[in-house]
């Protein structure tokens, strides 16, 4: 089914990096500004910083050059180097949603494959949380553009390390 006819509030990215567990959670959090485009931006002035606040109730926050903040995201989960889940606080209209129950979810989840090598798999759930727009949010973060490509970025950043 292709992701204009699809009624899957649901959109799913794998990856296999050539880098240790530990690496590759540690590269996800701690370097997300270094891995998550940085034109993917909500304030109307550059990103200086992206931080992952590292615990239950942290958050992703951009900060621009001009020293805005944007709080985009908070942390659900976060059990290292195994699984991290955190909210998508972005409507379909690239705008910050402040009512939690009409957010998404991504879950990250890391897997061995042998010591050198893990797999990450992503799902972004409860789209239809977002209303009206939900199915063009989804199609967008499915596309090259979305977690695919991030995954790419992130992929390539673990295995330079």
């Amino acid at each position: 089914m292709s992701p204009e006819t699809s009624t899957t509030a649901t959109a799913t990215s794998s990856i296999v990096v050539e880098a240790p567990i530990h690496l590759a959670f540690r590269v996800f959090t701690e370097e997300i500004g270094s891995w998550f485009p940085s034109e993917y931006n909500l304030m109307a002035s550059r990103i200086a910083t992206r931080t992952f606040e590292p615990w239950v109730g942290g958050q992703i926050i951009d900060r621009s050059e001009t020293g805005a903040e944007c709080r985009w995201s908070r942390v659900l989960a976060y059990e290292p180097p195994d699984r991290v889940v955190f909210t998508w606080d972005i409507s379909p209209w690239w705008t910050i949603e402040t009512d939690p129950e009409r957010t998404s979810e991504v879950e990250v989840r890391f897997i061995s494959e042998t010591e050198a090598r893990t797999r990450v798999e992503l799902v972004h759930r409860h789209l239809d949380r977002h209303g009206e727009g939900w199915q063009q949010l989804r199609d967008a973060i499915a596309g090259d553009g979305g977690w695919t490509g991030c995954l790419q970025a992130f992929a390539r950043l673990a295995e330079a390390q």
